[in-house]
C-alpha cells in the first residue's frame, strides 16, 4: 500500500468512526445527557448536597451524599477539581471531600448514559456500583489515615461553614428532572416497547441503495476492525446536527440577554432531531422504509410535556441559565468528543491488536495495573475516554482491564495529581494516588471475575 492509499485508508477510519457516533442511538443518548447536564447544574441548589458535607455530619449520611454529589452536580472530570478545591477549603472533611473527588466523574450523567450506549450497560453498572463503594473506601481510609490533620483543618474553618445552609427542591424541579431523564432511557433502551415498529410506510424508488452505496465506497465498512459506514439515516441526522449548531451559536451565545428567533429555531431543531432520530429507516432495494415506534411515541410524549412544564413553572431567567449551562458543557465538551472519537478510531487502524492482546488481553494483576498506567499518561476529557475505551476493545483488551482504564483515567491524569497536591498536600496527595491506583486495579479485577 503506497503512502496516498494509507492516509486515505487512515481518514476513512476516522470520518467512519466518527458517522458512526453521530448515529440515531447516539443522538438520542448525548443530546438529553447535555440538557440532564444543564438542568442539574442551573436548577439544583447547590446547598442541597453540601450542606451533607461537613466533617461533623454523620457518615452514614456524607459519605453517600459525596459519592451521589458528582451526579446531582454533573460534575466532570475537568470541573471536579476546583469543586473539590472550594468545598475542602470551606471546612469539608476530608474522607467526605476525597470521595466526592473520586466519584463525581465517574457517575456523571453524561458518562454513565455515553458510556452504557457504546461500550456495554454492564461496564456502565459497574462503573457506577465500583466507584461508589470504593470512593467511600478512599474517603473513609483517608480520614482514618490523616485524622489528626482532618481534626487541624476542622479547627481552622470552623468558621467557615456553609453546610449548614439548608435548601429544598422544588416538586416542579424534581418532575422536569424525571421528564429529561424519560426522553434518555426512552432513547437508549433497547426493548421491545420503544422498538417494534407499528407503522410504516416507503418513499420508494432506486436513490436511498444508490446513497448507501455511495457513502459504503466512501466509507467502507470494516465488520472485524469494528468500523462502521456512514448509514443513510446518520447522514440526515449529521445534516441536522449542522444546522443546529448554526442555529445554537446565533440563539444561545447570549442566551442571558433573553430569547431571539434563533434560540426558538436551536431549540425547534433539536425536538425535531430527537424525534427524527427515534424512527427507525431501512433501505431496501425498492426505496427507503420509514418506522414509526413506540420509541417515537414516548419521545413525543416526553418532549411535550418538558417544554410545557419549561414554559408553565421556571422563570425566563431559570429557562436562560438552564440553557446557558446546557451550551456550556457542549463547547467544552462536544468539540473533544468529536475530534477524540475521530483520531480514536484512527488509532484502531494504527494500533496492531496484538499489542493490546498481549498487554491486557486478560484480566490479571498486571494488566489492569497498566490500564491505570495508562490512564495516568494518557488523560482524556470527559466522554473522550469512552470513544478510547471501546477502540481497546475492538482491539482485544479484556473488559476487566478495561473498567480499570475507565475510573482511573479522570482520577489520575497528571494535572489532576498536581492540582489535588496544591489543595490537600503532597503527603495526602501521594496517598490518595496510591489507593485510587489499587482500587481501580481491584475494580478491574472484580469485575473481570464476575463477568468470566
Amino acid at each position: 500500500m503506497n503512502v496516498t492509499a494509507y492516509i486515505v485508508a487512515l481518514l476513512q477510519s476516522g470520518f467512519g468512526g466518527l458517522g458512526a457516533y453521530l448515529a440515531a442511538h447516539v443522538l438520542l443518548c448525548l443530546l438529553p445527557a447535555f440538557f440532564i447536564a444543564g438542568a442539574l447544574a442551573a436548577l439544583l441548589p447547590k446547598e442541597a448536597i453540601t450542606r451533607y458535607l461537613g466533617r461533623d455530619a454523620n457518615n452514614w449520611v456524607s459519605y453517600p451524599a459525596s459519592a451521589l454529589g458528582g451526579f446531582f452536580l454533573a460534575v466532570c472530570s475537568c470541573t471536579i477539581m476546583p469543586l473539590f478545591a472550594s468545598i475542602y477549603k470551606k471546612g469539608a472533611g476530608l474522607g467526605p471531600a476525597i470521595t466526592f473527588l473520586f466519584v463525581g466523574p465517574a457517575v456523571n450523567i453524561l458518562t454513565i448514559s455515553f458510556t452504557g450506549v457504546q461500550i456495554g450497560l454492564d461496564i456502565a453498572l459497574a462503573r457506577i456500583i465500583l466507584s461508589m463503594v470504593f470512593g467511600i473506601l478512599i474517603g473513609l481510609l483517608m480520614a482514618w489515615i490523616f485524622r489528626k490533620d482532618d481534626q487541624d483543618h476542622a479547627a481552622n474553618t470552623a468558621n467557615q461553614n456553609p453546610f449548614a445552609a439548608k435548601a429544598k427542591v422544588p416538586v416542579h424541579t424534581v418532575v422536569f428532572f424525571l421528564l429529561l431523564l424519560g426522553t434518555l432511557l426512552a432513547g437508549t433502551l433497547q426493548i421491545g416497547l420503544f422498538r417494534d415498529v407499528f407503522f410504516e410506510f416507503s418513499l420508494p424508488g432506486s436513490w436511498a441503495v444508490d446513497l448507501q452505496a455511495f457513502l459504503h465506497r466512501l466509507i467502507p465498512p470494516d465488520v472485524g476492525m469494528g468500523i462502521e459506514s456512514i448509514s443513510v439515516h446518520g447522514l440526515f441526522l449529521i445534516g441536522f446536527l449542522l444546522m443546529i449548531a448554526l442555529a445554537a451559536i446565533k440563539g444561545f451565545k447570549n442566551i442571558e440577554r433573553g430569547f431571539n428567533t434563533w434560540t426558538y429555531v436551536a431549540l425547534g431543531l433539536i425536538t425535531l432531531t430527537l424525534l427524527f432520530a427515534s424512527v427507525s429507516f431501512i433501505v431496501t432495494a425498492h426505496g427507503l422504509v420509514i418506522g414509526l415506534n413506540g420509541r417515537l411515541v414516548a419521545e413525543v410524549l416526553f418532549l411535550g410535556a418538558i417544554w410545557w412544564l419549561s414554559a408553565r413553572f421556571f422563570t425566563e431567567e431559570e429557562q436562560q441559565e438552564w440553557l446557558w449551562e446546557t451550551w456550556r458543557f457542549v463547547k467544552q465538551i462536544f468539540p473533544l468528543l468529536l475530534v477524540g472519537v475521530f483520531l480514536a478510531s484512527i488509532a484502531r487502524t494504527l494500533i496492531p491488536p496484538v499489542w493490546i492482546q498481549t498487554l491486557a488481553g486478560r484480566n490479571t494483576v498486571w494488566a489492569n495495573f497498566a490500564a491505570v498506567v495508562f490512564g495516568v499518561f494518557m488523560y482524556f476529557p470527559t466522554l473522550v475516554e469512552v470513544p478510547v475505551a471501546q477502540t481497546f476493545l475492538s482491539l482485544g483488551m479484556h473488559r476487566g482491564p478495561l473498567l480499570a482504564y475507565l475510573l482511573a483515567d479522570p482520577e489520575l491524569s497528571i494535572q489532576s495529581i498536581l492540582i489535588t497536591n496544591s489543595v490537600i498536600g503532597k503527603r495526602k496527595t501521594a496517598v490518595y494516588v496510591t489507593l485510587v491506583a489499587v482500587f481501580s486495579t481491584l475494580s478491574g479485577l472484580i469485575f473481570g471475575w464476575f463477568i468470566q
